[in-house]
């Protein structure tokens, strides 16, 4: 079968006699043609650098040979994505352990984790409000490791006058510690002040913008100063 864009004798004929559309018309096709094709292609690159992964498994019969490396390339990339999210949310909870669980749960926890371990017992009332604090936070910031361990099952002999104990852990060196009740400023922590607390090292990223415990702070001595009388009412009254 002869090609009608040939540039021949024969194809010339059949244009004058108008079988054939005029050589000028059949560029411009081609050129419409080959505009197509790269606005095709460029809106399948598009379209698949949006998709999801699932998205792209989906959809994968449905692109050409010549695709197949970026395609490749983008699934790749979501997949990295992916399991960095997976990664990211496997806590999300308090786990209880003890002695023997700390070398595999805490020194071996993995590289750049952060750990979080209370030290408590029952019956102590701030290392149950802790507990609790903790519980909220660990469901808020899931990429952290929250653990907790009755202190005498962690550390022989511990001294309850150190309890709560919170210590902080990255690739099994501690980062921070906090021992005592007054460290934690008795039974008026918030959870608040307990988030700002853990994300002064970094053990997790807070949104809030300021210490809460200097919010209450400053609030009292500006309630404090206002109650207490000036040298001048002073002298006024004598």
């Amino acid at each position: 079968m002869q090609d009608p864009n040939a540039d021949t004798e024969w194809n010339d004929i059949l244009r004058k006699k108008g079988i054939l559309p005029p050589k000028e018309n059949l560029d411009k096709e081609n050129e419409a043609l080959e505009e197509e094709l790269i606005q095709n292609q460029q809106s399948v690159v598009k379209r698949y650098e949006d998709m999801t992964l699932k998205e792209l498994e989906e959809n994968e019969d449905e692109f050409g040979e010549e695709d197949e490396r970026a395609i490749e390339m983008y699934r790749q990339q979501r997949l990295t994505e992916w399991k960095a999210k997976q990664m990211m949310k496997v806590f999300g909870e308090v786990l209880d352990i003890s002695g023997p669980d700390y070398v595999q749960e805490v020194t071996k926890a993995g590289e750049s984790l952060w750990v979080i371990l209370h030290l408590y017992k029952q019956g102590i009332p701030l290392c149950a409000l802790i507990n609790r604090h903790l519980s909220e936070l660990a469901r808020k910031f899931p990429e952290t490791k929250f653990i907790r361990a009755i202190s005498s099952t962690c550390i022989p002999n511990y001294p309850d006058r150190n309890l709560p104990t919170v210590f902080i852990y990255r690739n099994g060196d501690i980062k921070a510690q906090y021992v005592g009740p007054l460290l934690f400023g008795g039974m008026n922590l918030t959870k608040d002040e307990m988030e700002w607390m853990l994300s002064s090292c970094g053990a997790i990223k807070t949104e809030l913008e300021e210490n809460p415990r200097k919010q209450i702070e400053d609030k009292m001595m500006s309630s404090i100063k206002t109650s207490v009388p000036s040298k001048d009412s002073d002298s006024e009254e004598d």
